[in-house]
């Protein structure tokens, strides 16, 4: 039983260790900033102007014109570790007045874990233009007497297709520069996200975009998707600070889609990710 104690205590610092790495500081209770869905992680995430499913935790806007009623699950385990796992679930529901959008996640293990629900609205204003908004409640729990901490978080963004096969979006997370719980823990970083992508004959997207934050240095991020055929599509994509390629494939049966993905980081190592989503 000692030991089982010790070892979970090893493992707890190396988790904080892992946050610290990834730009969060566990002392102030941050929680990381997950995009959620492998076809986005297959692409590095250069997708802030790509409408889908899981555009409800990367650009709200992006929910407008999914055509359909759809659901999602996706799961990912970052650089292989299982207390390192985040599961979630997403669903979108277009209405006559735009569409309603929610999602789910829990990322991590019994000793730390972050869980957020999210419930978004896109209304699309014209065939080329759209915005969206969404309301998050985060909630993060550390072991060893650090607690429980939670927050309110609201995001939006917008999409635009200014001409034909050009896809533009802009997205602004923590619009109101929100705390947790604890007054004396800084804001939860204000994150801008701009981009851009061209669809070339229906075979080939090529996005780019940028990611900053007051705390950091700018991410540039771009990605490719080949439609090899009507039902498989390749992916690939790279993003910097720190240099990371990613790549993923996807492919359609009735009304799924199943994708799969995986990013290498220079230090950590490869991520997979896994989504299924099914169109109603």
């Amino acid at each position: 039983m000692v030991k089982t104690k010790f070892y979970r205590r090893i493992f707890l610092r190396l988790t904080i260790v892992f946050f610290l790495f990834s730009g969060m500081c566990v002392g102030k209770a941050q929680p990381l900033n997950f995009y959620l869905g492998a076809r986005f992680d297959g692409l590095s995430n250069a997708t802030v102007m790509i409408p889908d499913l899981w555009s409800v935790s990367q650009n709200q806007a992006g929910i407008a014109w999914v055509p359909s009623p759809s659901v999602g699950l996706h799961f990912e385990n970052k650089f292989a570790v299982p207390e390192y796992s985040l599961s979630a679930m997403s669903a979108v529901i277009p209405t006559g007045h735009g569409s309603i959008g929610t999602m789910l996640y829990y990322f991590g293990y019994s000793m730390y874990h972050d869980i957020r629900v999210g419930i978004a609205y896109g209304h699309s204003f014209s065939e080329r233009f759209a915005a969206g908004i969404q309301l998050n409640y985060i909630n993060t729990y550390i072991a060893d007497s650090y607690g429980s901490f939670h927050s309110v978080v609201a995001e939006g963004g917008i999409m635009a297709i200014p001409v034909e096969n050009l896809y533009l979006g802009v997205h602004v997370y923590n619009l109101t520069a929100s705390k947790m719980s604890d007054p004396e823990r800084d804001p939860l970083p204000v994150i801008l996200r701009m981009g851009m992508g061209y669809q070339f004959r229906q075979r080939l997207f090529v996005s780019i975009e940028t990611e900053k934050d007051k705390s950091h240095k700018a991410v540039f991020k771009t990605g490719a998707e080949f439609n090899i055929n009507e039902t498989f599509f390749l992916r690939t994509g790279y993003s910097t600070n720190p240099g990371k390629p990613s790549f993923g494939f996807g492919f359609l049966f009735y009304n799924f889609r199943a994708d799969i993905a995986m990013t290498l980081h220079p230090t950590l190592g490869f991520t997979p990710y896994f989504s299924l989503m099914y169109s109603f």
